[in-house]
């Protein structure tokens, strides 16, 4: 019966064509704007470690001067002095740690022809990898003891390792950085997870880094410092003396697998600023976060309000070409009334014109939700185009996306179908048999 129904569907739509067209077109028009700025919501706000994002913990201490706090709402500071992080790292009190920061430096290839080049990396401690699921290549990252000893080791990403070496195998390779021969100790996979939830100080949806080194060789003026540095008082001059001083550059993760080690962790570092706040620092000692990955991203408004709003604009574009359809529709099966008479006449249910017209309704709604697509990809297509590569990773339309668009357009059509179906069921076969 269903087929039946198909068949019907497919010969009124050609009898129809002009109307049937027009419905299509709307329906498409508002499932490919809605789809535009869904997806783009979508991936913005997804969780970029689903398998272990309430495990992990971005680590906030408020330092900030006594007057005024950092952010407006009262939230610690984002990011961390170096004697704080450090203090933390040396407690050992989560089952892993990480201590970051942004770092830059010169790359000098092998090839005597090819010119030096600047990289963007990251200094991080040897949890980073093991922690947040870095996939790798070839080879791992470096251990403990290369932090402690300040080894000379360096991890690239597969990009700089096509680029440098061919795409082969290069670990034990050196790598000339920043005038000195770092070991590469391992080639990371494609691994570009959006949002950059590990580091959002510089932008949530920037590329991941191309190289990244022990975080102890960046207090050793082997590299420079790259990322926000923000401080409330000066300090005296001298390397040494930024490090002790009161100025937030770093970023600390922690994994902690339980609740127990979660509320654990949280008694640490409030007796830490406790401690610190007897020797006249931490003057909001009991301002300390722990925030998991989603928590953390929500917090700091990785999807802004624009973002969002220009979605639920998209959604209400789309109800209104989903009244229009409601218009056309209600004229569609009105003008069939004879043809309803008759087949009332001949025996048919209002139940079975009811199903027979919302089948009907979903096979225009299935056309409008496949042209609805096209509309997405030129609209994606258009915003790649206009804000470049940082953006490039939002605006791709999944599986998920696209099944979401057709059964969107399916449900919609077939609920702006349910009026006129039911105005067209109510129609009379002996006024229309009358009447013929």
């Amino acid at each position: 019966m269903f087929s039946y129904y198909l068949k019907l569907a497919w010969l009124s739509s050609k009898k129809t064509w002009g109307m049937s067209l027009l419905m299509v077109l709307a329906i498409g028009l508002g499932i490919g704007a809605a789809m535009t700025t869904v997806t783009v919501n979508y991936l913005m706000s997804a969780n970029p470690i689903p398998e272990k994002s309430e495990q992990l913990y971005y680590v906030q201490l408020d330092s900030w001067e006594p007057t005024e706090p950092y952010f407006e709402n009262g939230d610690p500071p984002e990011q961390l002095t170096y004697r704080d992080a450090t203090a933390l790292m040396q407690a050992k009190k989560a089952t892993r740690q990480v201590i970051m920061s942004g770092m830059a430096a010169v790359i000098e290839p092998k090839n005597k022809d090819a010119l030096p080049f600047m990289v963007g990396g990251r200094a991080s401690s040897a949890d980073f990898f093991p922690m947040f699921n870095v996939p790798f290549l070839f080879g791992s990252g470096w251990d403990a003891q290369a932090d402690e000893k300040k080894e000379l080791v360096v991890v690239i990403n597969a990009e700089l390792n096509e680029r440098l070496f061919g795409g082969r195998d290069s670990t034990g390779e050196t790598l000339r950085l920043a005038g000195k021969d770092f070991k590469i100790s391992g080639v990371m996979a494609r691994w570009n997870p959006k949002p950059k939830f590990y580091d959002i100080t510089t932008g949530a949806f920037e590329d991941v880094e191309e190289v990244f080194v022990p975080f102890s060789l960046i207090t050793e003026q082997f590299f420079d410092r790259s990322g926000n540095t923000n401080c409330w008082k000066p300090s005296e001059s001298g390397f040494q003396a930024f490090l002790d001083s009161e100025c937030i550059w770093t970023q600390v993760w922690v994994e902690l697998p339980t609740a127990a080690d979660r509320d654990a962790y949280q008694g640490f570092i409030d007796a830490y600023a406790a401690e610190q706040h007897k020797f006249g620092r931490f003057a909001r000692q009991n301002n300390n976060k722990l925030s998991d990955v989603m928590t953390w991203l929500e917090q700091r408004q990785v999807v802004s309000d624009d973002a969002s709003m220009m979605m639920a604009m998209a959604l209400m574009f789309l109800a209104v070409c989903l009244l229009n359809t409601v218009g056309l529709l209600l004229a569609k099966f009105l003008g069939k009334a004879s043809e309803i008479g008759v087949r009332q006449a001949l025996g048919a249910s209002r139940k079975d014109l009811f199903i027979q017209h919302l089948v009907e309704s979903g096979v225009i709604g299935l056309a409008g939700g496949l042209l609805g697509l096209v509309f997405a990809w030129l609209g994606l297509s258009a915003i790649k185009a206009m804000y470049g590569d940082w953006i490039r990773d939002l605006a791709e339309l999944d599986m998920n996306m696209i099944l979401l668009a057709i059964a969107l357009a399916i449900v919609s059509s077939i609920l702006a179908g349910l009026y006129p179906t039911w105005r067209a069921c109510q129609i009379q076969p002996s006024q229309q048999l009358k009447a013929q």
